[in-house]
């Protein structure tokens, strides 16, 4: 840093690079303590989320389940039902979900917000100055957001076949009859399934053992067997080789444990992860530190190298959630604002998550994996949702509430919940987290009857059940019996 000279006065509190989750909530928190703030992103406002990723995925999926629905009709007494519709109409929704969605994010509200927004390529010239649109601004504090973009793996013959991510997917109109979905993590299951229940003949590809591979055994089971039963193929252990193209035919050529498998397709959906925005504006010639995974590394207050440069979402990690950018964007606001006089830890001691499959799965804080790999100590109590009355009701009698405690007690190490609404009905856990709330509490809270949130409670009365204290329960016993005077019995 001292190779720059600081300038005397700033033109704003906070520069705010990029307008996805981190940014737009860094650049709300600022204006609304009164702060000056500049906001600068060079493509769309909202950012992958709104535009390419959680909402139009969103979007394609209630689309599909509600074709799925139509499919199994019979399971809710009704003989038969059909769908018609055309694949380009099913895309157009998607966009005008996006496009109802958009004044949230919008230039428009922000700068009503007291934000200013700039539309532009943004430069870190210095640790305070940012050049955009051929203007120089400096500030205070600077705030990285970023994000990534999709990670596209080096697969000989890619660029001569027709493949997507989550980029240029939504541009799509013509359905691809037979899709090959590169990649089993959350959001290569859900289009996978999406584009399964749309009609396409799905194969998904994961070089790992199974698909799913951050939750337990049985969690990821759950998904394939779901995903198996609605006819598609599954190849885990197959990594992707090359891509060929014999006679205009589309091929993947793939290894799976030495063999050669070749598999036809007319569209292809690279979905193996995502790499951190960290090039072309700066950050290698300002000298701003990186990670060996390329994210940007920050502190526990979620500064860089430069400590009044910050960073927030897929920029930085570890997390690469929407929801955990915007959980990170207030620690780095405040502490970029008022950290002179206190400073607040990024806090990731409580972090939910969800798949948005058929079976849904959601969870916080530790599953067994978690709990071997380091060491902890835990008990299980599961619940099965077959048995819950709403369910039933609603044909949704499948999955799991699965709980870890402490041994003996009821504090909560984490929750994975497999079943309809599961990101729904994790919330109830996650507060307990947050507020060290133990299974207790939950069991001693009126749930309403019949929904889906009674699972929780359920699962907590099994905890109770097995941790009833029988020396106690023994002498209840023999009290009640005295109670009840002497029989002829006796």
């Amino acid at each position: 840093m001292s190779d720059h000279v600081k300038p005397e006065f700033f033109d704003t509190n906070i520069i705010v690079i990029g307008a996805g989750s981190g940014g737009l909530i860094s650049a709300l928190i600022a204006a609304a303590v009164k702060a000056r703030v500049t906001l600068i992103e060079k493509h769309k406002m909202g950012g992958d989320c709104l535009n390419t990723g959680c909402v139009p995925s969103k979007a394609l999926i209630k689309t599909a389940r509600f074709l799925s629905d139509v499919k199994n009709s019979k399971k809710y007494g009704i003989k038969s039902a059909s769908a018609d519709f055309d694949f380009s109409d099913v895309m157009e929704r998607v966009q005008a979900v996006i496009k109802k969605i958009e004044p949230h994010d919008s230039i428009e509200r922000f700068t009503e917000l007291g934000v200013d927004c700039v539309t532009g390529e943004a430069r870190l010239v210095t640790p305070w100055a940012v050049e955009v649109n051929g203007k120089t601004i400096t500030a205070r504090n600077i705030i990285l957001a970023s994000g990534g973009r999709p990670f596209v793996p080096a697969i000989e013959g890619l660029d001569d076949v027709n493949w997507y991510n989550s980029d240029n997917l939504w541009a799509l109109r013509e359905q691809p009859r037979r899709m090959i979905v590169l990649g089993g993590g959350p959001i290569g299951c859900e289009m996978a399934q999406a584009f399964n229940r749309l009609g396409s003949e799905t194969t998904l590809v994961e070089m790992a053992p199974r698909i799913m591979i951050r939750e337990d055994e049985e969690i990821s089971a759950m998904v394939q067997d779901k995903f198996v039963s609605e006819k598609m193929t599954v190849l885990c252990g197959t990594r992707a080789v090359a891509c060929r193209r014999p006679d205009g035919e589309q091929i993947l050529i793939c290894d799976q444990d030495g063999t050669e498998v070749q598999i036809p397709f007319d569209g292809l959906l690279v979905a193996i992860g995502r790499k951190p925005n960290v090039e072309g504006f700066g950050l290698e010639e300002l000298g701003v530190t990186l990670r060996k995974n390329n994210t940007v590394e920050t502190d526990e207050f979620l500064r860089t190298n430069f400590d009044n440069i910050f960073a927030v979402g897929d920029v930085t990690g570890p997390y690469q959630f929407t929801h955990t950018a915007a959980h990170q964007a207030w620690f780095a606001a405040v502490n970029s604002l008022f950290g002179d006089f206190k400073k607040f830890k990024a806090d990731y001691s409580v972090i939910p998550w969800a798949t948005f499959t058929d079976p849904e799965v959601a969870r916080v804080g530790l599953n067994e994996a978690d709990a071997k790999q380091n060491n902890i100590p835990y008990e299980v109590t599961r619940y099965g949702i077959d048995d819950l009355d709403r369910a039933i009701a609603d044909s949704e009698d499948h999955g799991v509430v699965k709980v870890l405690t402490v041994p003996g007690k009821d504090k909560i190490l984490g929750v994975t919940i497999v079943g309809a609404h599961a990101g729904d009905l994790i919330a109830e856990y996650v507060t307990a987290m947050k507020y060290k709330l133990g299974l207790k509490k939950i069991l001693g809270t009126i749930h309403i009857y019949p929904t889906m949130t009674e699972a929780n409670k359920m699962a907590a009365g099994i905890w109770q059940k097995e941790h009833a204290p029988q020396t106690i329960l023994n002498l209840l016993e023999r009290f009640h019996r005295w109670r009840r005077g002497k029989s002829k019995e006796a």
